[in-house]
């Protein structure tokens, strides 16, 4: 059966999405014809919406008509705009009771000594200071493997994932406090990350970042190899060193075993990035429904992107487990507002030139569609970025809405696996988590399968309800966390992407 042209995501909306471009002259509701040709995943009026009036999608406001907007008309930028509204809170009100976690669902698993679950087995070489970043890259490469050659350092040590330097801009000039506790914060997430199996940090020797304080502040003292640039006698001395920290480390690293382990081990960062009209219709429902289904088996979600949450929000609070929980939300917006504010910027710099592409036109709406990647389980707590994840079940983070900075927050604070939703395209990893990418359309999914791990097109195709394709990325999630590589993990992503928060001036 071929699916209609056009998709009608709740009765009380004024607008349907375009399953693919449609010519002027289609009929797509009953005495409505467009106009004008609406592009793929855009919007299309099906009534009369005067200047001032709300624009309904998901039978939530996505902004309001700047111009007036007439039946069959495209509805973008051109005439839809953002505007001020009443949000009720409703704190509390649409928690559900708390599902029983006795469920069958394992993953083969590293066991490590303290008890936690690990889904890949690194080595780390972090950095306190871009200027020891150079450094800790050649140590890192000695043991990458050549894809000309074929000469592969670690051949003799199959259960050893790799050796990752993980390095960044920042550790020096920096002029206040918060955010230097805010980049060690994030360094010490991944020190203690379970999907490492050693970590060293290099530091030049006279940062802002002193290794000592990073150690002391975040206690570190045993978990972690520490040396400075300057006291070991330079880059070839640091270089042999770290060399031989990495040999020393992978004997022990090698002898992990993979084990049957409860899918509750499970701490799963929720992205998405390049995204499209039909984010919020296919791939990002879907992952909220393979969401439900982690959580059920007492697993642990991780929605961030605070902009990205902007204008939603007062959904995510009807499913805090407590006022407390939920007024911390409301107080992250209301940070961000006046952070937009002191910074010459608003909420509605975002979505992004390519999301207003692929049909996105207010921050209200790409928020609606980023939300539904969480599911429809309680949300139980509500952190500062990289803050450890502490609770089972659908947490909320703090977090920039660019992808790699919320991907790092949400691994700093325990995330062992990050699943990826994209409409444009986006190709990532976040090394030492496997990053599964879900593509919200056939097309590009097609146009880009070697990045790819599922597509979530087939929801817009027809061939399977939103459950359904839940239901795959939940089985996907299991195999990857069992040691099936991503396809991101064939491109070696994850080391780049590393990109602790920034904030404050630079001296």
């Amino acid at each position: 059966m071929t699916p209609a042209p056009v998709i009608r995501l709740h009765p009380d909306d004024g607008v349907l999405i375009a399953r693919s471009s449609l010519p002027p002259g289609m009929v797509v509701a009953d005495g409505v014809t467009t106009v004008e040709r609406i592009p793929a995943g855009h919007k299309v009026a099906i009534k009369p919406i005067a200047v001032g009036e709300p624009v309904r999608r998901y039978g939530q406001i996505i902004g309001f008509a700047t111009a007036p907007i007439a039946p069959g008309q495209h509805v973008h930028t051109q005439n839809c705009g953002m505007g001020d509204f009443a949000k009720d809170y409703a704190y509390g009100v649409d928690v559900k009771p708390v599902p029983n976690f006795d469920l069958p669902a394992t993953f083969d698993g590293i066991r490590r000594a303290d008890g936690r679950v690990a889904t890949r087995n690194y080595i780390g070489i972090l950095t306190s200071v871009n200027c020891s970043a150079h450094v800790a890259g050649i140590v890192a490469d000695m043991f990458k493997k050549n894809p000309f050659t074929g000469d592969n350092p670690l051949a003799d040590f199959p259960n050893v994932d790799g050796v990752v330097a993980l390095t960044h801009k920042t550790g020096c000039g920096m002029t206040q406090d918060e955010p230097l506790a805010l980049l060690r914060r994030t360094l010490g997430g991944y020190a203690r990350h379970v999907n490492f199996s050693a970590v060293v940090v290099l530091g030049l020797g006279c940062e802002v970042n002193q290794i000592g304080g990073l150690m002391q502040e975040q206690k570190l003292a045993g978990r972690l190899r520490a040396m400075d640039i300057q006291e070991v006698g330079g880059t070839r001395k640091t270089v042999e060193a770290g060399i031989a920290f990495v040999k020393e480390a992978l004997t022990d690293a090698n002898k992990v075993k993979r084990e049957p382990v409860p899918a509750s081990e499970l701490t799963v960062a929720l992205q998405c990035g390049g995204s499209d009209g039909y984010s919020g219709v296919s791939a990002n429902p879907a992952l909220g429904a393979a969401s439900d289904l982690l959580v059920a088996h007492g697993g642990t979600v991780i929605l961030s992107e605070t902009p990205e949450t902007y204008g939603a929000e007062h959904l995510l609070t009807r499913r805090a487990v407590s006022r407390e929980v939920g007024e911390k939300l409301v107080g992250l917006m209301r940070w961000w507002e006046e952070y937009t504010r002191r910074e010459g910027a608003e909420m509605n710099a975002n979505p992004s030139p390519g999301n207003k592409a692929g049909g996105l036109t207010t921050i209200l709406e790409k928020s609606l569609g980023a939300m539904a990647k969480a599911g429809s389980t309680n949300l139980v707590d509500v952190l500062n970025y990289a803050e450890p994840i502490t609770k089972k079940g659908f947490v909320f983070m703090d977090t920039p809405g660019y992808d790699p900075v919320a991907a790092t927050g949400q691994v700093a604070g325990g995330a062992n696996m990050v699943c990826f939703t994209t409409g444009r395209g986006s190709v990532f990893g976040c090394k030492p988590a496997p990053s599964i990418k879900l593509a919200t359309n056939t097309p590009m999914y097609q146009r880009m399968e070697d990045d790819m791990d599922v597509n979530c097109g087939t929801i817009l195709d027809g061939e399977e309800s939103v459950q359904q394709c839940g239901q795959r990325i939940f089985e996907l999630m299991l195999k990857t966390a069992s040691g099936q590589p991503t396809k991101s993990e064939s491109f070696d992503f994850g080391g780049a992407e590393f990109a602790p928060w920034v904030l404050g001036a630079t001296m």
